[in-house]
């Protein structure tokens, strides 16, 4: 079925046309990659396969009875550089949050709590004293991120140009925590680092959202490091008005542009003939292009083209959205509205995580899932309708950790079960008012929580096995005698991966749009194609 915009004249247009680019996937990173391009004046088709764009980055009425737009499968951002959206003159605002994150404890029978403020001011200094009883946790935490800072403010610039090399980047971060982060596995790091176990969690958190694996291997030094580098700070946003508020910017730029768009159009291959052209061919027709880019996972990818798949380790992790009545109150006595402020963690010490991983490797439900819990509402109400502001509504996002597709794949519907009913009980431990009591109720008495394994999530939004980053992330920069790149190219020239399965990929970000773009505009202005070769 045709979209409105799209009638069976103007598909007949563009059956015929010859484009400079064909994109495959409509989320952010090929709206990104089609401005770009058609900025610079070139001919651009996006293909996507649902019925609308978006991708992953969408806000969506999740519980038809209430007017609450959520995030629904992506919900923070650090990655997206300020440059695309000042180039693309996007109307997209990020918003900062006071606290980076609370997380309860019990300690000799006390419900007490570690609490991060984004500047680590004297609040946090406090209550790393209260809970370790004394300030020395909270210096080494701070001399430990001041070292970090070292590295973001160097990579972060070299985001959006061809990749620097091994030497060169550790030339620029000129520091020792370059071997902490990239020479040694962030598990021997943290023990040298940190005495307490809440402490060494909170920080390891970052290396292991979205990513199945141990302390000790170096996925996790990878994924820390992606999330900490984002425009030099590392600091998580968010979005004003939703996920969604990304896209739309995007769909009006690209469609102002000319950009042409066709959704409910399945790619089923690509392939790049003699002449050099590319054919792409979809459940609408045939298309023809001198580039093609493909906003798509590499798995798919390589389905579609006569492209390697790549090995990598499962999609890790449970989202669960949820819309509240009212904010839990915390049994440690905490104001919610502080607690919720920015990420509440449960269940994540480091012994927490470690012990998850070896249970979920083993095929076993972790005893204890750790996750992370996010309120959009307390930074940016906007998503929800002013009738559900002035009731008290919320939203709350809750991301488990070590909870990899495999576990899913005999039993799932059982297993899903399983794992929402202990999330939800591992809440309660800490909390004065059991969460289900505090969720708001659909018209047929349902409780308003929606929960999303790592199939679901391959299912709804193409992500293998529900991998955030598509495969595993690798490190921002290329090898020492590595020929040049951007980081987005594969095995046929001409042909570019500009998904979260891109080098620099994963999380919202655009990086990969944006130096796809680059990689097809720097052959246009050398007047050589994809291997260097005169035209």
């Amino acid at each position: 079925m045709l979209s409105p915009q799209v009638t069976p004249a103007s598909l007949q247009g563009m059956l015929e046309k010859k484009y400079d680019a064909v994109i495959i996937g409509g989320g952010h990173n090929g709206l990104v990659a089609a401005a770009y391009l058609a900025k610079a004046g070139k001919q651009v088709l996006i293909l996507e396969k649902g019925a609308a764009l978006g991708g992953a980055t969408v806000s969506q009425r999740v519980f038809p009875d209430f007017d609450a737009r959520l995030s629904r499968y992506s919900y923070l951002v650090s990655l997206l550089p300020q440059k695309i959206i000042s180039d693309l003159g996007l109307n997209f605002t990020t918003l900062g949050r006071t606290v980076a994150s609370f997380t309860p404890d019990i300690r000799d029978g006390k419900h007490v709590g570690l609490l991060v403020e984004s500047a680590g001011g004297e609040a946090t200094a406090a209550s790393f004293e209260a809970l370790t009883g004394d300030r020395a946790e909270f210096d080494r935490w701070n001399t430990f991120y001041r070292e970090v800072s070292k590295i973001a403010t160097v990579i972060a610039p070299t985001l959006l140009e061809p990749l620097p090399t091994r030497s060169e980047l550790r030339a620029a971060v000129n520091a020792p925590i370059w071997n902490d982060i990239f020479e040694t596995p962030i598990g021997e790091v943290l023990e040298s680092h940190f005495d307490d176990s809440l402490v060494r969690g909170v920080v390891l958190t970052d290396g292991l959202i979205g990513t199945h694996t141990s302390s000790h291997d170096f996925a996790a030094n990878r994924c820390f490091l992606y999330h900490l580098i984002g425009n030099g700070t590392g600091e998580w946003r968010v979005p004003q008005g939703g996920m969604g508020k990304l896209v739309e910017q995007l769909v009006t730029l690209v469609t102002e542009l000319g950009v042409d768009l066709l959704v409910d159009a399945e790619v089923t291959s690509t392939v790049r003939n003699s002449d050099g052209h590319f054919t792409t061919s979809s459940k609408l027709g045939s298309f023809s292009s001198r580039y093609v880019l493909a906003n798509c996972a590499p798995q798919l990818l390589s389905k579609i083209a006569d492209v390697t798949e790549p090995e990598s380790l499962p999609g890790s992790q449970m989202k669960v959205n949820m819309l509240l009545k009212k904010l839990p109150r915390l049994k440690s006595g905490v104001d919610p509205k502080v607690a919720f402020a920015g990420t509440f963690h449960i269940d994540e010490r480091y012994s927490d995580l470690e012990t998850a991983y070896a249970e979920s490797y083993w095929d076993q439900v972790p005893t204890r899932i750790p996750a992370e819990i996010y309120c959009h509402t307390l930074t940016d109400p906007s998503i929800l309708s002013e009738e559900l502001i002035a009731q008290g509504y919320h939203t709350l996002t809750l991301f488990g950790i070590h909870t990899p597709a495999k576990l899913f794949e005999s039993n799932h519907d059982a297993v899903k079960a399983e794992v929402v009913s202990k999330l939800l009980a591992q809440m309660n431990e800490y909390l004065e008012d059991p969460i289900e009591e505090c969720l708001a109720v659909a018209k047929d008495g349902s409780l308003c929580i929606e929960a999303k394994t790592p199939l679901e999530l391959e299912r709804d939004v193409a992500l293998p096995q529900g991998n955030i980053f598509h495969k595993d992330l690798s490190w921002p920069f290329r090898e020492d005698g590595d020929e040049v790149s951007w980081g987005v190219e594969t095995e046929i020239e001409n042909l570019f991966l500009i998904g979260a399965g891109a080098i620099r990929g994963g999380g919202v970000s655009g990086i990969p749009g944006h130096n796809g773009a680059m990689a097809i505009l720097e052959l246009e202005n050398s007047g050589a194609d994809g291997k260097g070769e005169a035209k």
